[in-house]
């Protein structure tokens, strides 16, 4: 038998699987993140029929090249591009993850951990981050318990962004307050029988939230010496009702535990509540209108509004004064209260409930409330390798490291750490370019039938030879 039939066959081969290649290619021009591949030809080997020979400077014979015959072609490798990134595709949902660089996603299927470039996630039934092909779980860093706001880079664990415990933000009571504004001398209610009167909307503890009044009062020496009476009014709750006075005392609107369906009278003044003040009066300069209850760097020296009967109120609040004024404003006091410090931190809030959720170019995941509060839910983390193309394609768009690809550390890094970063709302598409692979397609088909047709002339040989014996 002749070697060129077993070469064609060879190249037929070695084509075929080209074109397998290629056809692999093609078909998921629109698969998410898919890397196209790529075949390598090398020869297969050589039969030696005359060896290598030296030039012989005794004899003046020059040397002699080895005579080879090659056998045909192998294939000699399959390389996925894998670092070329596709095109992104806008969808909208935020859950829908880009990875911008040559890190990997990781995901485990609840024993193993697998890499992929497809960051198409979803929340499933438990909470989970997971990938919708498949539900495979996306793995990454937890806040630290002890310090809220901060990630432990430990090893990657499955995200659950939406536990019971994440869909809720607690309560917290108010613990901060100041008043703002001007208390105009001239202001004719500060000679009513209320005063003037200001409110500062707080918390406590269980969220419940309620209605602290205040009445400022001239003394009768206040336009003078600028000290004004600073009294409590009322303590009032979210149903409207007074927790400190009476329906009958004058002044209160829907007020008292005599209400229908209000709870019992309990205390010995026959109120279960009381709000006080460390000290009962405000005071300003007279030359210049700024507050004095200020320190001598100028801080708040702030009372302490204690508030008893209501056990979810576990700490007094503080309230500064420091930045009112005295203020002409024709005869009208603008003067106010709010809850919270300066800054609008310790104002107290009601329970959240989860309103939506972001994830950042670092990967961190927050939790937004409907009570203006975030929370951080944890941290998708990447896998980087030393040679990403030496991965191992394992279906579903994940991959496995080898021992060619480098190993995974099960901690992951920051996609940051790299200069990558995440985009949500998009994905990456295949790479895979439609003009190279028909192109590639006419060569392969070509090689194909050149291959072929060694193994009809080689035919044609053989027969030419069958038929010497006629």
């Amino acid at each position: 038998m002749m070697r060129s039939l077993f070469s064609g066959v060879a190249g037929l081969k070695t084509h075929q699987t080209k074109m397998d290649v290629i056809g692999n290619n093609i078909a998921n021009v629109n698969t998410v993140a898919f890397k196209s591949q790529n075949v390598t030809f090398q020869e297969l080997m050589y039969q030696t029929t005359q060896s290598a020979s030296a030039a012989n400077a005794e004899t003046g014979r020059g040397g002699i090249n080895a005579k080879q015959i090659g056998l045909g072609v192998m294939t000699g490798a399959i390389n996925a591009n894998i670092t070329t990134s596709g095109a992104s595709q806008t969808t909208g949902n935020p859950f829908d993850v880009q990875i911008k660089g040559d890190s990997f996603f990781v995901v485990s299927d609840g024993s193993n951990n697998y890499f992929t470039r497809a960051g198409a996630f979803y929340v499933d039934g438990m909470g989970n981050l997971a990938m919708t092909s498949n539900g495979y779980t996306v793995m990454g860093w937890q806040e630290d318990p002890t310090k809220p706001g901060t990630i432990i880079k430990d090893t990657v664990s499955p995200l659950k962004i939406m536990s019971p415990d994440k869909l809720t933000s607690e309560p917290e009571q108010t613990t901060q307050s100041y008043l703002s504004g001007v208390l105009d001398k001239n202001s004719t209610q500060l000679t009513s029988t209320n005063g003037y009167i200001l409110n500062i909307g707080i918390y406590d503890d269980l969220g419940y939230s309620y209605v602290a009044k205040f009445a400022v009062k001239d003394t009768g020496t206040s336009l003078t010496d600028g000290v004004y009476d600073f009294e409590v009014a009322d303590l009032i709750d979210s149903n409207g009702y007074s927790l400190m006075h009476s329906k009958s005392e004058s002044g209160y609107e829907k007020t008292g535990y005599d209400a229908p369906g209000g709870p019992a009278e309990t205390s010995a003044a026959g109120y279960p509540k009381t709000m006080t003040l460390d000290r009962n009066t405000i005071k300003y300069d007279t030359k210049t209108g700024k507050s004095l209850e200020v320190d001598t760097a100028g801080n708040d020296t702030q009372y302490t509004i204690t508030i008893g009967g209501i056990d979810a109120f576990q700490a007094p609040i503080k309230l500064g004064a420091g930045k009112s004024t005295m203020y002409d404003n024709k005869g009208t006091s603008t003067l106010k209260g709010n809850a919270g410090d300066y800054d609008g931190n310790y104002a107290g809030r009601k329970v959240g409930e989860m309103s939506g959720v972001a994830i950042a170019q670092d990967g961190k995941i927050t939790a937004t409330y409907d009570n203006d509060t975030s929370k951080l839910l944890g941290q998708i983390a990447v896998a980087n390798f030393a040679n990403p193309s030496g991965l191992e394609k394992i279906g579903d768009n994940l991959y496995q490291s080898t021992p060619n690809s480098g190993a995974f550390d099960g901690i992951g890094e920051d996609i940051t750490a790299g200069a990558g970063s995440l985009s949500t709302g998009v994905l990456e598409m295949s790479n895979v370019d439609l003009s190279a692979e028909f192109t590639d397609m006419i060569t392969t088909q070509r090689g194909f039938q050149a291959n072929s047709r060694i193994i009809t002339v080689s035919d044609s040989m053989l027969e030419e030879l069958t038929n010497l014996k006629r």
